[in-house]
């Protein structure tokens, strides 16, 4: 592959492609016959979003670092996230139910997961609370006339759409705080085997751009593959198309945003969203949102990694403008936000109705905006600055903050220390069932596991350890019990083990004390020690950029080669 910029400098040396290359259309730019440098040249009417903004991804999905990744023809990526549809059902939770049987029409399904296998429910905690982890999903599909209109590229109609935006919202258990990941679309990862659910094709498991999961079969086989990556159980999912964001955003009445100069994304080539702004902070809506949304050339960092922060901050603010209630108030816009909301979703056969998704909205309304964290995956190049990878030790430790339900923002309250209970059972006499949780749906599961655990008890004293047959999938080690009067056993067992404390976890559905065995633990006896960089944090890394979604001052850089 080709590359596009050199190291440390890679906002200004890349390669322009001519106009005749992949990846270039017949939109507004195209259609004039000039760039939009050119005398005589004109943004296209009602402020259209110029194509050829330089978002196509590579065939494979291909990521070329600060320059324009190679791609097939005419991908015009819708960069925005569809965070905007859940904040939307906040915003309108209070609002009542208009044409309650034509909204639930109005509303896409598809099954869930579509990979095999799959993660288990987490346990709910000592007070039957369960964190809620919902993936959000923006598509390029071109399905309709102003699907084509915005995204462009005609000749691809009928190409199976991309899922080129990717957050996954996480709602802890006692709904006090939210954190967002954004993951860079083309993270080279590994796509479990999914079966389409209308044709009943069968897609082999494969490696490729974590964007096209969402031609395996749909949304389903996406969500399979972010709980593989993550080992995060992922309870639903919300996808929107291009014309979604245009009409939600008008339906919103426009969001405040900044930049710290004069920005115009646009280029001799082509390339750019069209988003044209002055310096300072302006309300966006409709197709500008959408330019601002999807833009990468215009900022200071020019990837997919400057345009989530982008997409951060928009989000930000419609959380803190819904929040006032401000766009709230005039029946007339509460009805078309319904509208927008619902004609632009495809959803998971969890949350096929209005109700469903005005219960989802109650959740989230709950948290508050001072404790809602955005961060994007900490991420790397590959050796050949080919594609993104999860960056070692600090994407696992960001996932597994989530999958202990740990805020993202460092602020969850710290419990007192107390001395750990004694143990109240004689070792001998405590009934532990061990179970292998092994059974992932990319390496395969690791047979025997329970019984080599429940082997090692045994030699430690613990005669009553057995075991259960049935296979699961986890991928933290946890040691669960039901009463408070176990926990001091719990405790004294995990250290037996050399489990951290963190693993033994008082859940309300447990009906004893159960040992599951993770993929953290694939094989012997003892219990992996972890490296310094897989130690256990109470906070998102710095290299995932977190932005706290009460900081109002936060304003994009510019790049100089796109002011005016």
């Amino acid at each position: 592959m080709r590359q596009s910029s050199v190291r440390g400098d890679r906002s200004r040396r890349r390669r322009q492609p001519d106009a005749q290359e992949p990846g270039w259309d017949d939109g507004p730019y195209q259609d004039q016959g000039l760039p939009p440098d050119a005398p005589g040249w004109t943004p296209p009417a009602g402020g259209a979003v110029p194509s050829g903004d330089g978002d196509e991804p590579a065939e494979g999905g291909g990521h070329r670092k600060g320059g324009r990744p190679r791609g097939g023809k005419g991908r015009k990526v819708l960069r925005w996230t569809a965070l905007t549809v859940a904040v939307l059902i906040v915003g309108g939770a209070g609002a009542g139910y208009w044409y309650y049987e034509h909204l639930n029409a109005n509303l896409r399904k598809a099954p869930r997961s579509l990979g095999g296998g799959g993660l288990k429910k987490p346990d709910p905690n000592a007070f039957g609370q369960s964190p809620l982890n919902i993936l959000l999903l923006g598509s390029d599909g071109r399905n309709s006339k102003k699907n084509i209109e915005l995204g462009g590229a005609r000749q691809d109609a009928d190409r199976k759409p991309l899922a080129d935006v990717q957050m996954l919202l996480h709602v802890s258990a006692d709904r006090s705080n939210m954190s967002v990941i954004s993951i860079p679309r083309d993270t080279r990862v590994t796509i479990p085997e999914c079966t389409d659910p209308k044709t009943h094709k069968i897609y082999p498991q494969t490696s490729a751009a974590i964007n096209e999961s969402l031609q395996h079969g749909g949304p389903g086989c996406t969500l399979a593959t972010w709980q593989e990556l993550t080992g995060i159980y992922v309870d639903h999912f919300m996808m929107v198309d291009f014309s979604g964001v245009v009409d939600m955003a008008d339906a919103i009445g426009g969001v405040p945003v900044c930049v710290d100069k004069n920005v115009y994304s646009h280029d001799s080539k082509g390339h750019g969203s069209g988003l044209r702004m002055e310096k300072g902070t302006h309300p966006v809506k409709g197709v500008q949102a959408l330019q601002w949304l999807r833009t990468r050339y215009g900022f200071e960092d020019n990837t997919d990694i400057g345009r989530a922060k982008a997409q951060h901050m928009y989000m930000n603010s419609m959380v803190r403008q819904l929040k006032k209630g401000t766009k709230l108030s005039n029946p007339g816009q509460l009805r078309d936000l319904a509208e927008a909301a619902t004609k632009a979703l495809t959803v998971d056969d969890g949350l096929d109705t209005v109700k469903k998704l005005y219960d989802l909205g109650g959740d989230l309304s709950r948290v508050p905006t001072k404790r809602i964290t955005m961060v994007t995956m900490p991420w790397q190049y590959s050796a050949d600055e080919a594609y993104v990878m999860p960056k070692p030790g600090d994407a696992e430790a960001t996932f597994g903050l989530l999958r202990n339900d740990t805020a993202l923002d460092g602020k969850d309250k710290k419990k007192k220390a107390t001395p750990d209970p004694e143990p109240s059972t004689p070792k001998g006499r405590l009934k532990v069932v061990v179970q292998n949780g092994t059974n992932s749906t990319v390496n395969g599961p690791v047979s025997g596991r329970a019984a080599v655990v429940q082997q090692r008890l045994s030699g430690l004293g613990y005669a009553a350890a057995g075991t259960d047959s049935a296979l699961t999938t986890q991928a933290d080690t946890t040691l669960t019990y039901r009463d408070k009067g176990q926990r001091g056993d719990a405790l004294a067992l995990a250290k037996a083990l050399g489990l951290p404390k963190s693993a033994v976890r008082e859940s309300s559905s447990a009906t004893g004390m159960r040992l599951v065995v993770g993929n953290d633990w694939r094989n012997g006896s003892a219990y992996p020690k972890k490296s310094g960089e897989e130690k256990a944090t109470d906070k998102a890394p710095d290299s995932a950029d977190a932005l706290n979604g009460e900081d109002s001052k936060a304003c994009m850089k510019v790049n100089p080669q796109y002011t005016f």
